[in-house]
C-alpha cells in the first residue's frame, strides 16, 4: 500500500514537472495577480492613512522603543535582533529563520526628501524601485544605480549593494549612497557617512542586517533626459565581443550591457540619454504584448545592428517582466506571441508570491536543478568566467554588466581591494556575471552535482580575486566566506557600535536554510 502511494506521489510530481508552465499559466499566475493586488492595496492604504515623511522621526523613536524593551530582557531570554518583515517579501533566494530571532517592526516606506541643489534623495528602506523611478524620472532624474527589478527594496540593495549598467561609470550601489541613518542594537540612533562614524559607513554595504536596523538613507541621483537611445551590436566570436566589451567599458557612454547567447555570440547593448528623434522609432518595450527584452535583444543576431529609442523608465525595468530570463524555466511557451497578447499583462509572477508558496520540496528544487547567481569578477579574466561556467552549468544566456571597483585602502568595508587597476585610475574593471536558469546538464538529462559545481565556481571567484553577491544561495563554509571577504573593520564595528550580542553574524546571515554542503 505504501509503495503504491510513493508511486502515486511519484506519478504527480512528474506530470506537474512535466506540465508546469500550464500549472504556472491556471494557478500561479491569476494567484499571483490577485496577490500582488492585496499587496498594492494595502500599499495604498497605508500611504492614504498611515504614511507621511513628516512622521518620519516618530517611526523611528517606536523602533528605538522596540530595542531599548529588548535591551531590558534577561541576557539568558535576549534573541538576536531582526526586522519582522516576512522572508517571502524579500528577492533574497534565502529563507532567513527569523522565528529564532526577536523580531523589530521596521515599517518604512516613504520618500523623505529630493535635494536638487546637492543631487541627492533621502528615502526609508521599503521604497521600491518602481517607487522611486515613478517619483523621479518625470522630475528628470534617476538614482545614479538603479536596479531592473521593480519590487527590490532600496534598503536591501544598500545592505546587501549590487549594480546596474550605469556601474561602469559609477561602481556598485554603495558607492552612490551619501549616508546611512541606523538604529543599533542599544537603540541610540546615529547617522554615518565619510565625516561622522566612518568606520559603519564603511562596513554597512554587504552587512546584511548584521550591524543595526537601517531607518533611512541619502542617495545620489543624476539628471536624465526622457529616452535611451539604444544600439544593439551583435558580435561573434568570444575573444571579438569580450574585447568589445572591455573596449566600451572604458568610455563614457551612459549604459552598458552584454547579453551572451552562447560561447560565440553575444548581443552588446550601448545605451545614452537622448531627447525625442524623429528619424527613430521608440520601443515601448515593457507593454506587456511586446516580446521579452533579451529575446528581442537576440533577434539582432541574424538581423544585424540596430538603433532605436526607449523611454528612460523602460529601459531601467527592461528586463522586469521576464525576471531577465527566468520567467522562461517556468514557462517555456511565455514568449509566444499568442501568449503575450492573451496573458502578458499578469507577468511577471510576483517574486514574493512564488517566494510565499515555495514548499521544503520546491526549495530543494531550487538547489538540485537551478542556478541563480550573480558573481562580481575582473572584467579581464571575462573569457575564463564563460569558459567555466559552461563548463559546470551549460547554462545560456548570460549576462554580463561592467563595474567599477573602487580601490578605498585596506579594510575598507568587507569587499577587498581589487587587482589590476586602470592605469592613472583608483578602480578596477569588473563585471558582474548572471548565471539563471535550468542547467544545461538538467536539462539534457546528464549527471549534474550543484553542490560541487557551485563549490568549484566559488572556489574560481576566490582565486581571481571576485566575491558573491549574496542576497543568493552560497555553498562555503565560514572560513571561505572569510576568505572572499574582508571582515577585519566588520568585526571592529559589531563590537564598538552593540551589533555583536545584538544581530546575527554575517555568515549566519547569508548562509542558506538547508546545509548545503551535506547535499551531496
Amino acid at each position: 500500500m505504501e509503495q503504491r502511494e510513493k508511486s502515486w506521489k511519484t506519478i504527480l510530481i512528474d506530470v506537474l514537472e512535466t506540465n508546469r508552465g500550464l500549472v504556472i499559466l491556471f494557478f500561479c499566475l491569476p494567484a499571483s495577480f490577485i496577490f500582488n493586488l492585496g499587496l498594492q492595496i494595502q500599499k495604498c492604504f497605508y500611504r492614504m492613512f498611515l504614511a507621511s515623511p513628516k512622521r518620519h522621526d516618530e517611526r523611528v523613536r517606536d523602533i528605538q522603543r522596540q530595542v531599548q524593551l529588548w535591551n531590558k530582557l534577561p541576557t539568558e531570554s535576549r534573541k538576536n535582533l531582526c526586522t519582522s518583515r516576512p522572508n517571502w517579501l524579500s528577492l533574497s533566494t534565502k529563507f532567513f529563520k527569523k522565528t529564532e530571532c526577536h523580531q523589530i517592526d521596521v515599517n518604512l516606506f516613504d520618500i523623505l526628501e529630493l535635494d536638487e541643489k546637492n543631487m541627492t534623495v533621502r528615502v526609508e528602506p521599503m521604497v521600491t524601485v518602481g517607487d522611486i523611478t515613478r517619483y523621479l524620472i518625470p522630475k528628470g532624474y534617476t538614482l545614479a544605480v538603479t536596479l531592473e527589478i521593480a519590487d527590490a527594496t532600496l534598503g536591501g540593495l544598500a545592505m546587501g549593494t549590487g549594480m546596474t549598467t550605469h556601474s561602469h561609470r559609477v561602481g556598485l550601489y554603495h558607492e552612490m549612497i551619501e549616508s546611512y541613518e541606523v538604529v543599533l542594537g542599544d537603540g541610540s540612533f546615529v547617522k554615518a557617512d565619510l565625516n561622522d562614524n566612518a568606520d559603519l559607513y564603511k562596513c554597512l554595504p554587504y552587512s546584511h542586517g548584521s550591524l543595526g536596523f537601517l531607518v533611512a538613507l541619502t542617495l545620489k541621483i543624476i539628471p536624465v533626459k526622457p529616452y535611451i537611445h539604444m544600439k544593439y551590436i551583435p558580435v561573434e566570436g568570444m575573444k571579438e565581443y569580450c574585447d568589445k566589451i572591455r573596449e566600451l567599458s572604458l568610455t563614457d557612454v551612459d549604459y552598458l550591457e552584454a547579453t551572451i547567447y552562447d560561447k560565440d555570440r553575444a548581443v552588446i547593448m550601448v545605451g545614452n540619454f537622448s531627447d525625442y528623434d524623429s528619424t527613430l522609432n521608440v520601443n515601448q518595450l515593457t507593454a506587456w504584448y511586446k516580446p521579452w527584452f533579451y529575446k528581442y535583444a537576440e533577434s539582432f543576431l541574424t538581423k544585424g545592428p540596430y538603433t532605436e529609442l526607449i523611454p528612460m523608465r523602460e529601459y531601467l525595468l527592461r528586463h522586469n517582466r521576464a525576471i531577465f530570463w527566468v520567467v522562461e524555466s517556468m514557462i517555456p511557451f511565455g514568449n509566444n506571441p499568442l501568449f503575450r497578447l492573451l496573458f502578458g499583462w499578469l507577468l511577471p509572477p510576483k517574486p514574493a508570491f512564488l517566494k510565499f508558496t515555495t514548499t521544503p520540496g520546491v526549495r530543494a528544487y531550487t538547489f538540485t536543478k537551478q542556478v541563480f547567481q550573480d558573481i562580481v569578477l575582473p572584467i579581464n579574466k571575462l573569457e575564463d568566467q564563460i569558459n567555466i561556467s559552461e563548463e559546470l552549468f551549460d547554462c545560456y544566456p548570460l549576462l554580463v554588466y561592467p563595474c567599477r571597483v573602487y580601490d578605498h585602502g585596506e579594510h575598507w568595508g568587507q569587499l577587498k581591494r581589487p587587482t589590476d587597476l586602470v592605469p592613472g585610475e583608483k578602480f578596477a574593471m569588473y563585471n558582474d556575471l548572471g548565471i539563471y536558469g535550468v542547467p544545461g546538464h538538467v536539462v539534457k538529462k546528464k549527471e549534474y552535482k550543484p553542490v560541487e559545481a557551485m563549490r568549484t565556481m566559488e572556489k574560481f571567484t576566490r582565486d581571481v580575486g571576485g566575491f558573491s553577491f549574496l542576497y543568493a544561495d552560497i555553498f562555503m563554509t565560514r572560513e571561505e566566506l572569510e576568505e572572499m571577504f574582508d571582515l577585519t573593520l566588520y568585526e571592529v564595528v559589531r563590537k564598538k557600535y552593540y551589533a555583536a550580542d545584538a544581530f546575527p553574524h554575517l555568515y549566519d546571515k547569508v548562509k542558506p536554510e538547508i546545509d548545503v554542503l551535506n547535499m551531496g
